[in-house]
């Protein structure tokens, strides 16, 4: 299938980058081992306090998080908080990758940023991924006065596998009555464990960033033998039958990606069911395009209009309603 072609600088970044001909069990360990990111060259030259916790999950299994909140004088108002969840197709990554999108919110906003490592698949399958996640964020609102974080001010955030995963989150605290959300951030979100779109088959057949087949190994290693028709909406957000009653959504990917398709239809349910979402879909933009190579000039313009959309969200509604009252 013919394909958009790739942002002119981003191509040429591309062509240095080693790609992965194939994702299976048997390379899987190794993919892992360059996965991992270190988190003290994020924090380098920034003011920030970071704090370890560990929590009990749904089945007793033992959660990280890392909480990292700005440092300097105490703040009497409560800070918005980040609660991030990462990516790496629900098989590979930890809390500390693609950090620097989320710290950067901390360092405009002065948001506590609260990231979480769940458990990745195969070793963990079904709901226990999201599940994880959830009681992530059930710890962070019980926990919003000790962190200093106002609790109608959280977002949960995530970048492919963690923005499916924050879908789901998103639907959880919907279904289960709280915690109570102001906005959720899905960058290029893995969506749809069905893996059939138009988009999902341009990019199929040869190495890449992310592509069908990978994507494929990805939701396998998650769903194992599930029935199609026994996967959760908490775990393929696509498939949720109602995406009513949802907080403000941001949606973002690149038009040479495997998620193209399934953001935008993600986003057009959304305001089917009366809810609010903002989409971009980048001209060009290869999946996670800067998230790996922020300092390219696309790159630059993605991230600035997810701040600018958080920066609306954020601002305090009374203060808006002050304002429009002295005009």
């Amino acid at each position: 299938m013919t394909r958009p072609p790739l942002d002119p600088e981003l191509r040429a970044l591309l062509a240095d980058m080693p790609l992965v001909p194939e994702l299976n069990r048997e390379v899987l360990p190794q993919i892992r081992q360059f996965s991992s990111t270190p988190v003290e060259p994020l924090l380098e030259g920034r003011a920030v306090d970071r704090r370890e916790v560990s929590i009990a999950g749904a089945d007793g299994a033992d959660i990280p998080l890392s909480v990292f909140s700005p440092a300097g004088p105490d703040h009497t108002a409560p800070a918005p908080c980040v609660y991030w969840m990462h990516g790496g197709g629900m098989v590979m990554g930890d809390r500390f990758s693609q950090l620097d999108i989320p710290l950067e919110w901390l360092d405009l906003f002065g948001a506590v940023v609260v990231s979480v490592d769940y458990r990745l698949a195969p070793e963990a399958t079904g709901t226990s991924l999201v599940d994880d996640c959830y009681h992530g964020l059930l710890w962070v609102a019980g926990h919003a006065d000790e962190l200093g974080v106002d609790p109608g001010r959280i977002i949960v955030a995530g970048v492919s596998a963690g923005g499916g995963l924050t879908a789901g989150v998103a639907l959880l605290a919907r279904d289960r009555g709280g915690p109570p959300l102001a906005a959720q951030v899905l960058i290029c979100p893995m969506l749809d464990h069905h893996n059939d779109t138009t988009s999902s088959r341009q990019y199929a057949g040869e190495p890449g960033v992310w592509t069908r087949e990978m994507n494929e190994f990805g939701w396998r290693s998650v769903l194992g033998d599930l029935a199609d028709d026994a996967v959760p909406a908490h775990v393929s957000p696509a498939t949720a039958g109602d995406l009513s009653g949802l907080p403000d959504t941001y949606v973002d990917a690149g038009t040479a990606e495997v998620f193209r398709d399934e953001a935008v239809a993600y986003a057009t349910r959304l305001w089917a069911a009366g809810g609010q979402a903002e989409l971009h879909v980048w001209a060009g933009g290869f999946h996670g395009f800067d998230a790996l190579y922020p300092q390219a000039l696309i790159s630059a313009q993605a991230r600035r209009a997810r701040t600018d959309w958080l920066a609306r969200v954020l601002t305090p509604r009374p203060q808006l309603a002050g304002r429009r009252a002295g005009r």
